[in-house]
């Protein structure tokens, strides 16, 4: 059965290559971002394990502004407690596992935890392709992203929790 629990850091190894099957190089979190992430937002940093197996990730930290900015991609500060916006900067499942839901499940336990700790929104950027995903997720499209993360266009997508 699917378990969905807070990230660890013998996760890395697996982590990092989930993420590099999943992102070309320049959009990929490295090992050294990730455990960045690990360190700071193991509260915000969620792995889907069946059997031992991480078949997927989301993670991102709890940020300020309604859209994410590129400097989060390299600068993480440790969560508050409550309030603020439910930012996602990754959300990756293992090629071969894909098409099982397992992302709509990450997002969904996500959201449980953000409402927890009463985030106003949870907001992410996606590529064009992954907007109707997102939207039928409950997320709203708000237009092209000021990102310029790996040389892609980004679209700000977000869902008001409160």
């Amino acid at each position: 059965m699917l378990k969905i629990r807070n990230v660890q850091l013998a996760d890395l190894p697996e982590l990092a290559s989930i993420e590099n099957s999943c992102f070309t190089k320049e959009e990929a979190a490295t090992e050294e971002a990730f455990k960045k992430r690990i360190q700071f937002i193991s509260d915000s940093f969620f792995v889907a394990e069946e059997e031992g197996v991480i078949k997927g990730l989301v993670n991102g930290p709890v940020i300020e502004n309604e859209f994410i900015t590129d400097d989060l991609f390299d600068e993480i500060k440790e969560n508050p407690a409550s309030g603020g916006h439910q930012s996602i900067l990754g959300l990756a499942v293992k090629p071969g596992y894909q098409g099982e839901g397992i992302a709509s499940m990450l997002l969904a336990h996500l959201k449980n935890e953000a409402r927890l700790k009463e985030r106003m929104s949870i907001t992410l950027t996606c590529k064009e392709e992954l907007i109707s995903f997102y939207e039928r997720a409950g997320y709203l499209n708000a237009g092209m992203s000021d990102s310029q993360h790996g040389g892609v266009v980004w679209y700000n997508m977000i869902k008001k929790l409160q």
